[in-house]
């Protein structure tokens, strides 16, 4: 539970001032032996903690997404792989799964969705990455646009959803092979740019390298550039600079 929820259980009558300060000085983490849940992160950064799906045990991750979704009443996580969706979906069959993005969550009911960020993509082949950011931002609260398809090499596919780009208060640039997305967008809005480079291309483009370069050198002003296919980090992001505009 976050802290506001708390405190509006004591108000209400639906907690005691004991029960509230109980929950209060547990410690800020869940000792599980091979994992230290972080069950203050959303107090102290305003985000619960998310999975990192790939490369864990499948009891690990069924006991790790349970303890989170028992403490918070929702759970996401990352690079999900379509057997730990099965896995999951034996204890919770609530469990939603997008191979596309490969998030894999339980999300509450009727969560506003407030702000607005627009996550574009330089082709087609960038929208698992993009979708990752999308989700990822939505989770958290943030309204979101999609503008997918408008990349360099059709410059006037852009300039038709320009509008809607430029109303947002962060847009996410994902684009692999030269990666020059970023740089158009920056010099078009007024707002944050995030570029996020994607390992999308032929053999020099160095699994995303190329991209990477070009959006860290990036001449247009306002770009912040996170790792290669790194889409949850830019929607992390971008959800903090929304709730900044938003006030």
């Amino acid at each position: 539970m976050e802290t506001r929820e708390i405190l509006k259980k004591v108000q209400s009558g639906e907690m005691t001032v004991e029960e509230a300060e109980k929950f209060f000085r547990r410690e800020p983490f869940q000792e599980m032996g091979y994992a230290k849940l972080d069950t203050h992160r959303e107090v102290r950064s305003g985000f619960p903690e998310v999975i990192f799906c790939s490369g864990k045990a499948d009891v690990h991750l069924l006991h790790i997404f349970g303890k989170l979704y028992e403490e918070h009443g929702e759970a996401f996580g990352t690079r999900a792989s379509q057997s730990q969706y099965e896995l999951l979906r034996e204890t919770f069959p609530q469990v939603q799964y997008d191979p596309l993005s490969r998030i894999i969550k339980i999300e509450k009911h009727g969560k506003a969705r407030e702000g607005l960020i627009a996550v574009c993509t330089a082709g087609t082949a960038d929208i698992p990455v993009a979708e990752e950011a999308a989700q990822t931002a939505e989770f958290f609260g943030s309204r979101v646009q999609r503008v997918f398809d408008v990349g360099v090499s059709g410059i006037h596919r852009l300039f038709s959803s320009l509008e809607v780009i430029q109303e947002a208060n962060c847009i996410v640039a994902v684009a692999g092979m030269e990666g020059a997305l970023a740089s158009v967008l920056g010099g078009l809005v007024d707002k944050p740019v995030i570029a996020v480079p994607t390992s999308v291309g032929y053999g020099a483009s160095f699994h995303g390298l190329s991209a990477l370069l070009t959006m860290i050198n990036s001449c247009a002003n306002g770009i912040a550039t996170v790792n290669i296919d790194n889409g949850y980090g830019a929607g992390y992001l971008a959800t903090q600079i929304n709730r900044m505009a938003k006030g």
